[in-house]
């Protein structure tokens, strides 16, 4: 048994099945086993007429005492069936589910769970799941695993094969030995890989999450220390002899640096000098002007005849760089190439951007991961910039560094995070600050509103796009889903059109288009063809609209608060006054604590702090942690003291154990293999 079988090695996983977990990433019994659930669901307690909510996901118990109807319409087949729930009627629908008729008998009693609607006077639930009451009061014994998925993928069909492939638990590898998982407090990997996909309580959850967020630390530490350890202390060879284009460049700017900036800019002008080759990691919250300090920083190499390259995470991003960088060789008449390298670049593009490499004295070279392939051939590569590190990991780095006689590296980082943290995450790296924003970008205004808001901020938006500007609208989701229930962009962008009809234009923008796709619609927005743009979280980072002053994020109570503060910045990118709306999704009346936090202050740091404090017990589940340093389920505030442990346990096995040679260390290697080929380690 080997953990590289084809999920169709799995009994009654056919073709079809198959296909469709490779749409979410899932090809092996591996994968599979390491696709944790993205939340849990505690089914709630059974409710009577008299505690409904409106918007609310709700079980209710009764009977159906008529049979269920089937209409056809033009589109589809629509289940319709009126259950009785103490006498309350309650209309259920279901939508391409005919089967539901023979499924459902009259006059029995049944629990069902969806979301309950008070519409036309009377309560409404969609896609009702029913069940056996019996069936329901054991579901609610323990938290049910909540994937993620496609189209033609449901929830079932992941947890099924889960429990299938659970047979391969045993040739996990361990890299821990009995001794080093007691003084750790850390259970056996099989065992936490089985309770995070099935957990019996919050408690073992939590013990089984501990497990996991201490390997993802571990493997980012243990890849990025062997990486240093690797690595002697490099002389300095480069030669900063020349200084008077940067000196006039930088006194003829059309407005005046920061003092972070300025503080920075000395700070790597001291590197350069050193006698060592060093890395920094910048850290500005968005918006503090980290571009402008790239292209100072990659101009003073440029005008001594290096090449200098700065590495974008999208392609959009970086060929808004390349446009920046363009209007900056014109505004101060600068003599040196300034070349774009993309994965869609042509081929007769990319000969003349490495004959240009080849020839020229001094090039701004801009580009995304397609600077790291092997063809691309530098001289004298002399600083290597990676603009929103967390999508470069260490092997990233090193292999566009080894393109050079060992570059300066700096790393730019708009996630704020406590010095001491930072020291521990950058290993090496020296750290720079950067706290105050350029003195033309007015505060944002923020504000924290609730669904039945809507009218108020869709007429906002539509005064913002007649005044000339630019709109977002964040969904959480891509489209609708089983166990779902926040806004999805697909359908939430017809709404929006049908809405607005021909006088604004909506575009849609996901992770599942193709990335040509993607780059078309972000072109278009950025040319001012889209009015409105609605998109998931892609929008997150790698986008600069100056143009747009609207930020609408639906369902904001479901993101966290770094999450939001990235998405913010997405505007109050310009001169004029920007706008975010935190629209608040939850049931209830009470205020979302933590949208007062991000409703009250733009200060990121402020933000991730108050963060900090509000969490408690089990309050992961449903947190993505954003920013530069995305793992999977690790969070650098949380799990602090985690981190910490991670960090300081390889600096052990690399001290008392290099080689690798304890029995389970051994496993460290075969253990690593597992997660070469998923997207979301930070390797």
């Amino acid at each position: 048994m080997t953990l590289d079988r084809k999920l169709s090695d799995l009994k009654g996983i056919g073709e079809k099945t198959e296909k469709l977990f490779q749409k979410i990433g899932v090809y092996t019994v591996g994968d599979i086993l390491l696709n944790f659930p993205r939340t849990y669901i505690k089914y709630p307690d059974i409710k009577g007429p008299t505690d409904f909510v409106q918007g609310e996901m709700t079980a209710v118990f009764g009977q159906i005492r008529t049979p269920i109807l089937n209409r056809k319409t033009r589109s589809m087949e629509i289940s319709i069936g009126t259950l009785y729930v103490e006498d309350e009627p309650v209309e259920l629908v279901w939508f391409r589910m005919p089967y539901i008729r023979s499924q459902i008998h009259t006059n029995q009693d049944y629990v069902f769970y969806g979301k309950l609607t008070f519409d036309g006077g009377k309560w409404k639930m969609d896609q009702a799941k029913p069940y056996l009451y019996e069936e329901y009061i054991d579901l609610q014994r323990h938290l049910q695993p909540s994937y993620g998925l496609t189209k033609g993928l449901s929830n079932n069909t992941v947890t099924k094969t889960v429990s299938k492939s659970l047979c391969f638990l045993n040739v996990i590898p361990e890299y821990l030995n009995d001794a080093e998982l007691l003084s750790l407090g850390l259970c056996k990997e099989s065992e936490s890989v089985e309770g995070m996909h099935f957990p019996t309580s919050m408690e073992s959850l939590m013990e089984n999450r501990k497990r996991q967020v201490f390997d993802e630390f571990f493997r980012f530490f243990f890849h990025m220390k062997t990486s240093l350890s690797a690595r002697d202390e490099v002389i300095n060879p480069f030669l900063f002899e020349k200084k008077e284009v940067y000196e006039h460049t930088l006194s003829n700017l059309p407005f005046q640096l920061t003092d972070g900036q300025n503080q920075v800019l000395k700070e790597l002008i001291s590197d350069f000098h050193g006698a060592n080759v060093s890395e920094r990691m910048i850290q500005g919250d968005v918006g503090s002007g980290k571009t402008m300090l790239a292209f100072l920083a990659m101009l003073y190499h440029v005008e001594n005849g290096y090449e200098t390259a700065i590495m974008a995470p999208t392609e959009v991003l970086a060929r808004q760089h390349y446009e920046t960088f363009l209007q900056y060789k014109e505004r101060f008449n600068l003599p040196y190439e300034v070349v774009c390298l993309t994965g869609s670049t042509k081929a007769s593009e990319r000969r003349y951007i490495q004959d240009v490499l080849n020839r020229a004295e001094g090039v701004f070279v801009i580009g995304t991961q397609a600077l790291i392939q092997e063809k691309v051939t530098f001289r004298h590569l002399s600083l290597v910039i990676t603009d929103e590190q967390h999508r470069f990991g260490v092997k990233q780095r090193k292999t566009i560094s080894d393109k050079g006689e060992n570059p300066f590296v700096v790393v730019m980082s708009a996630t704020p995070i406590p010095r001491s943290l930072a020291m521990i995450l950058y290993g090496d790296m020296k750290v720079s600050v950067m706290t105050d924003l350029p003195a033309k970008r007015l505060p944002i205004k923020n504000a924290v509103m609730k669904k039945s808001d809507r009218n108020k901020i869709f007429g906002f938006v539509r005064s913002q796009i007649k005044s000339g500007h630019q709109a977002y609208i964040i969904c959480p989701l891509v489209e609708a889903s089983e166990n779902s229930e926040g806004e999805s962009a697909i359908e939430y962008s017809k709404m929006l059109q049908d809405l607005y009809g021909q006088e604004i234009q909506v575009g849609l923008l996901h992770g599942k288009m193709k990335p040509k796709e993607k780059n078309d619609v972000m072109e278009r927005f950025f040319n001012g063809e889209i009015d409105v743009l609605v998109s998931t979280t892609v929008v997150e980072v790698g986008v600069n609209v100056p143009n747009a002053t609207v930020m609408v994020i639906e369902d904001a109570n479901r993101f966290g608060l770094a999450q939001l503060h990235q998405l913010r910045g997405r505007v109050g990118r310009g001169e004029a006054q920007s706008f975010c709306i935190f629209v608040d999704g939850s049931s209830g009346k009470e205020k979302n604590k933590r949208l007062e936090v991000i409703g009250s202050s733009n200060d990121g740091f402020f933000v991730a702090n108050e963060d900090l404090k509000l969490r408690g017990p089990g309050d992961f589940l449903g947190i993505r942690q954003s920013g530069d340093l995305s793992f999977c389920l690790a969070d650098i505030y949380q799990d602090a003291d985690v981190m910490k442990q991670a960090s300081s346990f390889v600096d052990e096995i690399l001290a008392t154990d290099p080689d690798l040679m304890d029995d389970n260390h051994r496993q460290i290697l075969s253990y690593l293999e597992m997660f070469q080929s998923k997207i979301y380690t930070n390797l």
